[in-house]
């Protein structure tokens, strides 16, 4: 099973989900990738330190989503507040929401709280997916 995390930027969200999904996951037959509807700036150096610290690799290029990625995604999960489900109305495989909002990438704080809610959401997907299989 291919799925994609998305946000507007690919510079947090998504990256933090697919960031901890692979961490976590245990499955071979379960592959994650990431986009921002939009290629964003590079990630913040704030963000990529907090991901050190708790163990999950942000550093990277930001990507920007292409139609094409959809061919192969079985599952879509959408990690922002601020990018409409309706974007992919074209695509045929499942599209879940998490309405996690966006934030100023310079509050540690509110990093981490965040973090903390994509972490406990991709528990439960994992969990999800792997009761499916």
């Amino acid at each position: 099973m291919n799925l994609i995390f998305v946000c507007k930027y690919n510079r947090f969200r998504s990256r933090i989900a697919e960031a901890y999904f692979k961490k976590i996951n245990k499955n071979k037959n379960l592959h994650a990738t990431s986009s921002g509807v939009f290629k964003g700036l590079p990630v913040a150096e704030n963000v990529i330190k907090i991901g050190k610290e708790w163990r999950i690799n942000t550093g990277g290029q930001t990507r920007g989503l292409h139609e094409s990625e959809f061919v192969d995604a079985d599952l879509i999960v959408v990690t922002a507040n601020d990018v409409p489900v309706s974007l992919f109305k074209r695509f045929k495989g499942k599209v879940i929401r998490w309405k996690i909002p966006d934030i100023s990438q310079s509050n540690k704080k509110r990093i981490e709280e965040i973090m903390k809610e994509i972490f406990k959401k991709v528990d439960v997907l994992v969990r999800q997916l792997r009761k499916t299989k």
